[in-house]
């Protein structure tokens, strides 16, 4: 569970208001508990606050409760329901955290990679834009993958084809929605100026 430090509604908690359940519209309502609720709720990190306010890019959905929602759908499809291996897709999120400089994705990802099996080496390396060796074949494709579209707008054949070559068509598919995914909720962050719970504004 998180700490209980991490969980008091911090003092700046970036541009976005943060939202209590009490001062919510049916709409926004809905929107939250679909957040609040199984599969996600309270885990190995803090996404809501003590008060009931939620942490990170949930609360900034709240503002924009119909998109909000399709989007925190698609999040849990992509955490939850989707086909890559959980060590593979928790690989990914903290490249992108890391390549983004996302400081809530970090927080909350590099402790759900914990539960998954990549330990804290493999973390630094990430951390630090390098490539952890002791990653898979499959691995090693799916970053090298990752990193050409964050870094470019386009991927090299040779890179597409490795990936290809270790997930198929669907994992591909999947993969570069899940890239796109996280991107988005580092740039949501970025324009709320949302800190990560515990940390100094």
């Amino acid at each position: 569970m998180s700490d209980a430090t991490e969980s008091a509604r911090p003092q700046a908690a970036g541009r976005f208001p943060l939202l209590t359940p009490a001062e919510l519209s049916d709409e926004q309502r809905a929107v939250y508990d679909s957040i609040a609720g199984p599969p996600r709720g309270n885990g190995v990190f803090t996404m809501i606050y003590d008060d009931g306010a939620l942490a990170g890019p949930f609360n900034a959905m709240l503002f924009a409760p119909a998109i909000g929602n399709a989007v925190q759908a698609l999040g849990a499809v992509l955490r939850f329901g989707g086909t890559l291996e959980g060590r593979l897709r928790e690989l990914i999120i903290c490249a992108i955290s890391a390549e983004l400089d996302s400081a809530y994705e970090w927080y909350a990802h590099s402790r759900v990679a914990v539960t998954v099996g990549i330990d804290a080496t493999e973390l630094e390396h990430l951390r630090n834009g390098s490539v952890p060796p002791t990653l898979s074949d499959t691995e090693r494709a799916a970053l090298d993958f990752t990193r050409a579209l964050l870094r470019g707008t386009a991927v090299d054949d040779e890179t597409h084809a490795r990936v290809l070559g270790h997930i198929g068509h669907p994992g591909v598919a999947e993969l570069s929605l899940l890239i796109g995914y996280y991107r988005m909720l580092a740039g949501l962050l970025a324009a709320g100026d949302v800190p990560a719970p515990g940390a100094e504004p």
